[in-house]
């Protein structure tokens, strides 16, 4: 889990990290504590929240919890005022709890699909719209979590590409009306990244995962440290003239455009 970047980054600043229990959230909220950040994590699951938190604390970093639902908004709300007032105006806002499973359009409910959005879509908007009036400003960085699900159809997964693209083009407006105050916002778009959620249901056998990987230029999967560091990179004052750009962290797997067919996923 170590960092390339050797200086803590983050020293004295406040991160609220949603899907923060567990995946991705998790090692980027962990390097966010690792370079200086007093962090919340946010999940729905209490024991997920308290083992990370103790992770963290056991190398040295400072974490505290709030278990609760994205998709409520006055749970985000009376979570981030505890934040504020327990470690400091909000400098980083991670909005990564996401929902997913593979399915097809004729195979899935309209309450399935709208699980995707309200999770992905309308969770992101609840954290970013409840964060606003405890952010530092100017200075807060707001970061979401999207997909190639944003900008390329992907087989059984309908909902996750409605969702992620409503998520990109809302950071997008955000980085516009928010950026006179001085706050910027950014998506990283994850490629196919071990030890995931994701990967577990997306290439649940190691066939799949060999189909996968052949379809990434770089012949690899990624990793959550290098998610980790280039979510630490824009947070930090080393980004601080970037807003409203999409990183695309994926070994070139979009260039080639694999994505996942339905030969790549074996048709479920």
């Amino acid at each position: 889990m170590a960092s390339i970047f050797r200086e803590r980054l983050l020293e004295g600043k406040t991160a609220f990290v949603t899907g923060g229990g567990s995946g991705i959230g998790l090692r980027i909220a962990e390097r966010f504590a690792e370079h200086g950040a007093k962090v919340m994590l946010v999940g729905r699951r209490a024991e997920k929240l308290l083992e990370a938190q103790q992770g963290i604390a056991s190398r040295g970093g400072a974490a505290t919890t709030a278990a609760l639902d994205v998709r409520e908004y006055s749970a985000l709300e009376a979570a981030l005022h505890r934040a504020h007032d327990e470690l400091g105006p909000i400098d980083i806002v991670l909005a990564a709890a996401a929902g997913n499973f593979p399915a097809p359009v004729l195979g899935m409910s309209s309450n399935g699909f709208k699980s995707a959005i309200d999770i992905d879509l309308i969770g992101t908007f609840n954290t970013c719209r409840a964060a606003y009036k405890y952010l530092r400003t100017p200075g807060a960085s707001i970061i979401a979590i999207s997909a190639s699900h944003a900008t390329v159809p992907i087989p059984y997964q309908a909902h996750v590409c409605a969702a992620k693209a409503g998520v990109e083009l809302f950071i997008k407006t955000l980085a516009l009306e928010w950026g006179p105050q001085g706050i910027r916002c950014n998506c990283i778009t994850p490629g196919p990244t071990a030890d995931t959620e994701g990967m577990r249901r997306l290439a649940p056998t190691a066939e799949i995962q060999e189909r996968v990987r052949a379809g990434v230029p770089l012949r690899r999967l990624g990793t959550k440290d290098e998610l980790a560091d280039l979510a630490l990179f824009l947070c930090s004052d080393a980004a601080s003239y970037i807003t409203g750009a999409t990183f695309v962290c994926d070994g070139g797997q979009s260039l080639a455009r694999a994505g996942l067919s339905i030969e790549a996923v074996g048709g479920f």
